[in-house]
């Protein structure tokens, strides 16, 4: 396979990240990640199954939102450890238990790595008008004790939210209740809170720990 066809072959992974119904912003994230390998000639290389792994890590805005157990989230938190973000809420019919599930299925994958490499996982709310602290603690926690739920303020939501690319779409109300339609892809936050790869929807829990390992093994990790 060339290059070129290596490349087309990656953008293709990406536009998975898009949401259901072919709503989405997967170009904005597909053309950084693009824009970072053409550039990076030098970056390491990692085969992966399904990731999409930047050659250079790439920079969040700065935010601050609250855990679940209302301790702040920011770049301060997220350091110092590997930690796997996706965007997702309580109310979510299918997708958010699903990947909730695949991902506690791949912590479990993981568990022989040394403490210092285990995986952290955090689902930040996109939906924070109905997803309180007190809620997401009980939710996440069903799926997985170690998980962490995020919620915050509608602004502070929306600079990470764009900063990683993820689009959120608030769906129209019906007899008092409505849906959220938002990004599926899961984002591989390293120590230094950089994202360093994007796991795209379907998530499967063998391919997440898979991709996991060559992508520590890499970093020399």
């Amino acid at each position: 396979m060339t290059a070129q066809q290596t490349t087309i072959t990656r953008f293709a992974r990406l536009k998975r990240l898009a949401l259901p119904g072919g709503i989405g912003l997967f170009a904005a994230i597909a053309g950084l990640w693009i824009a970072q390998h053409l550039h990076d000639p030098n970056g390491p290389k990692v085969t992966t199954q399904t990731a999409a792994v930047y050659r250079t890590p790439r920079k969040i805005a700065q935010f601050i939102l609250e855990t679940d157990q209302h301790v702040p989230f920011d770049h301060g938190y997220l350091q110092g450890h590997m930690t796997l973000l996706f965007f997702g809420y309580i109310n979510c019919p299918d997708a958010c238990p699903t990947t909730l599930l695949e991902l506690s299925a791949a912590r479990r994958l993981l568990r022989d790595m040394p403490p210092a490499k285990q995986l952290r996982v955090a689902m930040v709310t996109v939906d924070p008008a109905r997803d309180s602290a007190e809620r997401l603690d009980a939710y996440v926690h069903h799926f997985d004790p170690s998980f962490t739920g995020i919620t915050g303020d509608q602004a502070n939501l929306d600079t990470l939210a764009k900063s990683l690319g993820v689009a959120i779409l608030h769906g129209q109300v019906v007899d008092g209740t409505y849906s959220m339609d938002h990004t599926a892809a899961a984002f591989l936050i390293n120590s230094a809170a950089e994202v360093v790869a994007v796991f795209p929807a379907p998530h499967a829990a063998k391919t997440i720990a898979a991709d996991y390992r060559r992508i520590m093994a890499a970093q020399g990790n």
